[in-house]
């Protein structure tokens, strides 16, 4: 087993070496690159101290000296070298109270979390595997180093990591494992939103989001997005559907981009539907109004987890328009009123949502729905094409323009600006500066 270590993390290695430390990279590079995948980062582990590994390099910086960690810079790259260390009695399912520094590599590579993550790697001495992470990656299993409740107990974020990693590799979870999270997914409730958020984030833009049903059958979501338990548990009896709210959504995650800002539309894209279906005399379901009351419910769930405003806002949007569906014949009318409603950016996202969410629909009326979301794109891009007027910064006539044809500033203004607005949205040809002015002038003045 050879691994291609990156010629600046390698220099660091035998540089510890040679001064009669033990150096490795660990954890996810030896990982990914046994499983062929190009690494984000190579992290080294080391028995020198921190204060030894900074008198060995001229540039480092101490990113988290307290845990052990020195980030060494090699020319315009930056690696983190960690001391090993054993972790100290844990009391809140979060961290430990204290971190010890250890001599030992084994020490160090059993209070890690998952045995795949537990390997470490250097040139002259190859694979140190002591806890039978290389079988576990031919067996695609992921399994906890040690007893898993231990682990677990340490940190709870752990339960929701072994379901992403799950999701990421497409591994089964070791059944020892797979049951202590059962049992220890409770403890989940004391680890903070944002690392949550992290995990739940990376789980989504996997290949398969999918496994977020395995994180509910084991009382994980109860705890981190009980949401979702609701929409699993709400049918749609409906000709337009043929899955449960909550399958249905995860076929829709399956149908669109592994884009975060996609992914967590689609999850949440129906999220009101639990709290707004209704059942008429003939036993069909209706959810009239989830796409209103859905931007109210994920803008809750979004701040909760902590997500950036950018993303809050962006997702919501279009969970708020998502129902809003193009019916035949498609003009490019109202496709130039609909982006001027969700803006001229969000617009081609739109779109993807309403495809995805019609892939995971049932087949009545697929492949109508589906041509309509066709047409709407391409008009979309011919009025794009021709720089047609669909926001007010596009119309051809300013705030300015009125003040020198005699409309004074104040509140008239805005609406004799959204008044031409409309009438641009109905027939383009209107945008023209001349052509604006008499109109205004044939009706204000």
């Amino acid at each position: 087993m050879q691994i291609q270590i990156p010629e600046n993390a390698n220099k660091i290695i035998q540089t510890l070496m040679s001064h009669g430390y033990e150096a490795y990279v660990v954890g996810g590079c030896v990982r990914d690159s046994i499983l062929e995948k190009q690494p984000m980062d190579w992290d080294i582990t080391t028995s020198a101290s921190p204060m030894e590994i900074k008198e060995l390099f001229r540039r480092t910086v101490d990113t988290g000296i307290q845990h052990g960690t020195v980030t060494v810079l090699m020319d315009k790259e930056s690696y983190e070298v960690t001391t090993y260390r054993v972790d100290g009695e844990y009391e809140d399912h979060r961290r430990p109270k204290e971190v010890l520094f250890t001599k030992s590599l084994e020490e160090d590579l059993k209070r890690r979390d998952f045995t795949i993550n537990a390997m470490a790697y250097n040139e002259e001495e190859g694979l140190q595997d002591l806890f039978g992470g290389m079988k576990d990656l031919e067996e695609e299993i992921i399994r906890c180093v040690g007893i898993p409740e231990e682990r677990f107990d340490e940190d709870a974020l752990r339960i929701l990591r072994a379901i992403r990693f799950s999701a990421q590799l497409n591994f089964k979870i070791d059944e020892k494992t797979k049951e202590a999270m059962q049992t220890r997914a409770k403890y989940l409730k004391d680890i903070s939103a944002e690392r949550i958020q992290v995990e739940l984030t990376k789980l989504l833009t996997s290949n398969h989001p999918e496994k977020l049903i395995d994180a509910k059958e084991l009382g994980i979501t109860k705890i981190v997005l009980p949401e979702f338990d609701r929409m699993i548990e709400t049918e749609q009896n409906n000709p337009h559907h043929c899955y449960n709210v909550g399958i249905h959504t995860i076929h829709a995650m399956k149908h669109i981009k592994a884009n975060a800002v996609l992914r967590w539309a689609m999850l949440l894209h129906d999220v009101a539907k639990p709290m707004k279906k209704t059942t008429d005399k003939k036993g069909i379901d209706h959810f009239h109004g989830h796409d209103i009351e859905g931007e109210k419910v994920a803008k809750q769930i979004l701040r909760r987890m902590k997500l950036d405003n950018h993303t809050i806002q962006t997702v919501c949007k279009l969970v708020r328009w998502h129902d809003q569906h193009f019916q035949a014949p498609v003009t490019d009318k109202k496709v130039r009123h609909t982006m001027n409603q969700i803006g001229i950016d969000l617009f081609p996202m739109l779109l993807q949502v309403q495809y995805a969410d019609a892939m995971a629909q049932s087949a009545f009326k697929r492949e109508e729905k589906l041509a309509n979301i066709e047409e709407a794109k391409k008009q979309y891009e011919e009025i794009i094409r021709l720089g047609q007027c669909v926001t007010l910064k596009q119309l051809a006539l300013t705030g300015r323009d009125l003040i020198e044809i005699g409309i004074k500033p104040g509140v008239q203004m805005g609406t004799i600006l959204n008044e031409l607005l409309e009438l641009v949205l109905d027939n383009p040809n209107y945008n023209q500066k001349e052509q604006l002015i008499q109109i205004v002038k044939s009706k204000y003045i």
